[in-house]
């Protein structure tokens, strides 16, 4: 599967998308009370240690080029790895997961505060359908902490795709990962100890499956948009959620209800019409363009 073919770029996705899930599973598995600061740090510390044997990927001459930028990102995704770990411990898997889904559109939206882009229809009937969606499936009378730090997590999700625009073009996406998780590793190491929690090793096993899980996820994504155009296998990011209802229903006897179907589908079924537009435009203009010879 190197990801060269669109059929092997989708099933990249697929399997991707399956262990960004066992990721959460692993999240979800952490045992009540337990400490979220002490998962934040283990999980970025063993992430980059992961990350190592890939230095030689790093451009050493430009190591902290866009610091700053880089530096607010890392945080930003600090708070997003905290809210993600709420949002999981505290609502069902397929539900926290139909929520994160939010980030995609959050992000049609902060493109247009920021970049001043021009939403289309079609984009501008994803993030209205969206956005009710998420009512739907949340219901405000049922508005806790876990899906306010669902909501929170997508935002921060957000956030760090739209910044990525602002970092160096020259710099690997390892290098921006390795940087992303070097930044982390104070500040989340801060929180740990103000917490003051005693150490608790379920969690290093916790933190370990879900940092390996979601590198491999990071790493299956690497591959399947390498060498094929992103609006023709995007819409297989999607199939995160029949995975999350699939592992919630076996695995955790959690059983989705209309609400979330409904919610759900008024989600997703947008954003993959946005993505088959995209693809269908760009395949007019590859057909517009003169042959040579």
């Amino acid at each position: 599967m190197s990801g060269k073919t669109v059929n092997s770029a989708i099933l990249l996705l697929v399997i991707g998308n399956a262990m960004a899930l066992i990721s959460d599973v692993f999240i979800k598995l952490l045992e009540p009370g337990a400490s979220v600061f002490q998962f934040a740090f283990l999980r970025c510390f063993l992430t980059l240690l992961m990350l190592l044997p890939l230095w030689q990927q790093v451009d050493r001459s430009r190591l902290f080029e866009g610091l700053g930028t880089h530096f607010i990102r890392a945080h930003i995704h600090l708070v997003g790895i905290l809210c993600m770990v709420v949002a999981l411990v505290s609502l069902p898997l397929a539900t926290a997961n139909a929520v994160f889904y939010a980030a995609p559109i959050l992000v049609m939206l902060l493109s247009v505060l920021i970049f001043r882009e021009r939403l289309k229809p079609l984009s501008l009937l994803a993030v209205v359908s969206g956005f009710v969606g998420i009512l739907v499936i949340l219901r405000p009378v049922e508005l806790g902490w876990g899906a306010l730090a669902a909501l929170s997590a997508a935002l921060a999700l957000a956030i760090n795709a739209v910044m990525v625009r602002k970092l160096p073009s020259g710099q690997s996406t390892v290098h921006k990962l390795m940087l992303n998780y070097l930044l982390i590793l104070p500040a989340s190491f801060v929180l740990m100890l103000a917490e003051g929690a005693a150490w608790d090793p379920s969690i290093l096993f916790s933190a370990l499956g879900s940092a390996l899980f979601i590198l491999g996820y990071n790493i299956t994504v690497l591959l399947a948009y390498r060498q094929v155009d992103a609006n023709q296998v995007t819409s297989a990011e999607y199939t995160g959620l029949i995975w999350a209802v699939l592992i919630g229903w076996i695995g955790f006897n959690e059983m989705p209800d209309l609400w979330f179907a409904v919610g759900s589908a008024m989600i997703v079924v947008p954003l993959i019409l946005v993505g088959l537009r995209s693809r269908q435009r760009s395949r007019q203009v590859l057909q517009a363009q003169p042959v040579n010879g």
